[in-house]
C-alpha cells in the first residue's frame, strides 16, 4: 500500500515507512544525520565506495570480505578497541577505499531499498545543497517523478522506531535547498514534508546547537563523541551525491568507468 499517493514529495519514517512511500522509478532519499548518511557523505567525499547492509545480519564479515571492503564496527566498539585504524560510523574514521557500513537505521533502510527499483540517494546536512541541485535537475527531466524522503529515526530498547528530530531537520534542510532553487516540485509536497521544512526553518540559524541539544546528540556527547555531532551539523561543506549503484554507494558526479 502506497501512502501519500497524491503527493509528489513524500516523507515517512523508518524501514516500514520507506516501504509505504517508495515506488519503482522514484527518487528515494535516505536521511540519517546521526550518523549513517553523515558518515556516508564523508566516506564518498574521500573517494570510498560504501556498501550498506542490514545491521542484524550474521554474515557481515563474510559479506565485507567478499567485496574487499573494510567492515565498520559500532562506534562504541571502535572506542573500546586498542586499534587506531578501526572503521566505524564516526566520520573521522572513514579514510578507506571501500567500506561496509552497517547500521540499524540508515544503512538498513538503504539495503532494504536496493531492489525496489528506486534511485536511492543518501543526504546529510553536509551535502544537502549538492543533493538538492542534483535532485532538482532529475525532477525537471521527469515532471511525474516522485521524491520520497525517508527519515531513518532511531530505535528504542525494544527495537521499535523512535522518530529522531535531527532526521526531520535533515529532510527539511533538503527541502529548503530545493526551495532556494525555486523548485516547482514543492507545490506538490505532502503535509508531512511541509512539517519537516517548517521544523528545519525553526533551527536553521543554529544547527549545531540544535544537534548538540537533541536527544540523539546528547547521547553521543555523553559518550565522548561531541566532535561527531559538530561534524554532522556542518551545512553544505560537501559536493558529493551518494547514489546506490548496484550494491554500493558511489558519487553520482563521477564519470562512468572511474
Amino acid at each position: 500500500m502506497v501512502t501519500q499517493r497524491s503527493s509528489r514529495v513524500r516523507l515517512e519514517w523508518g524501514p516500514i515507512g520507506a516501504d509505504r512511500i517508495v515506488e519503482p522509478d522514484c527518487l528515494a532519499v535516505v536521511v540519517d544525520v546521526l550518523s549513517f548518511t553523515t558518515a556516508l557523505t564523508v566516506a564518498v567525499q574521500v573517494g570510498a565506495e560504501v556498501y550498506p547492509y542490514a545491521w542484524d545480519r550474521q554474515d557481515l564479515g563474510t559479506y565485507a570480505a567478499a567485496r574487499d571492503a573494510h567492515h565498520a564496527v559500532g562506534r562504541y566498539e571502535a572506542q573500546r578497541s586498542d586499534s587506531l585504524t578501526s572503521v566505524s560510523l564516526s566520520p573521522r574514521s572513514l579514510a578507506v577505499s571501500s567500506g561496509l557500513l552497517p547500521s540499524p537505521n540508515g544503512s538498513t533502510i538503504s539495503f532494504r531499498l536496493r531492489d525496489s527499483g528506486a534511485t536511492v540517494v543518501g543526504v546529510s546536512l553536509r551535502n544537502r545543497a549538492a543533493v538538492a541541485a542534483w535532485l532538482d535537475a532529475a525532477l525537471e527531466d521527469d515532471p511525474a517523478r516522485v521524491l520520497a524522503l525517508v527519515a531513518a529515526g532511531e530505535r528504542w530498547d525494544d527495537g521499535s522506531l523512535r522518530p529522531a528530530v535531527e532526521d526531520l531537520w535533515g529532510c527539511g534542510a533538503l527541502l529548503a535547498g530545493l526551495r532556494d532553487r525555486g523548485a516547482d516540485v514543492l507545490r506538490e509536497a505532502s503535509p508531512e514534508a511541509h512539517v519537516a521544512l517548517a521544523a528545519y526553518d525553526a533551527v536553521a540559524d543554529d544547527l549545531e546547537a540544535g544537534l548538540v541539544a537533541c536527544d540523539s546528540g546528547q547521547e553521543l556527547v555523553r559518550a565522548g563523541f561531541r566532535d561527531d555531532v559538530v561534524d554532522a551539523a556542518q551545512l553544505d561543506v560537501s559536493a558529493v551525491v551518494p547514489v546506490l549503484s548496484g550494491e554500493r554507494f558511489v558519487d553520482a558526479r563521477r564519470p562512468r568507468g572511474e
